[in-house]
C-alpha cells in the first residue's frame, strides 16, 4: 500500500493517536474523509478516461481492417478491369 508495509502503517497510526489530542480526531476524520473522496474521484476519472482510450482503440483496429479490406476489394477489381479490357483488345484485334 504506497511504497509502506501494514508494520509501518501501524507505527504512523498509533503515533498520530499518540500525537493528536482526542478533541481534534473529528476534524481529523473529516480531512481523511475529503482525502479519500478526492483520491477515489481521480482514479475514477483516470479508470474512466482509460476505458475510453480503450474503446476508441478498439474501434478504431476493425476499421483499418475495413480499410484494408475495401482497398484489396478495389485493387482486385481494377487488376481484373484491366485484364477484361486487355482480354477484349485482343479478341477485338484477332477478328
Amino acid at each position: 500500500m504506497f511504497g509502506i508495509s501494514i508494520a509501518e502503517f501501524i507505527v504512523v497510526i498509533i503515533v498520530a493517536v499518540l500525537v493528536v489530542p482526542s478533541d481534534k480526531w473529528p476534524d481529523v476524520a473529516r480531512f481523511l474523509a475529503r482525502v479519500v473522496k478526492f483520491v477515489r474521484g481521480v482514479v475514477w476519472k483516470i479508470t474512466d478516461a482509460s476505458e475510453k482510450i480503450k474503446t476508441q482503440i478498439d474501434l478504431e483496429k476493425p476499421i483499418d481492417v475495413l480499410i484494408k479490406t475495401t482497398t484489396d476489394d478495389i485493387l482486385a477489381d481494377f487488376s481484373t478491369q484491366k485484364k477484361s479490357i486487355a482480354k477484349k483488345k485482343k479478341t477485338g484485334r484477332k477478328k
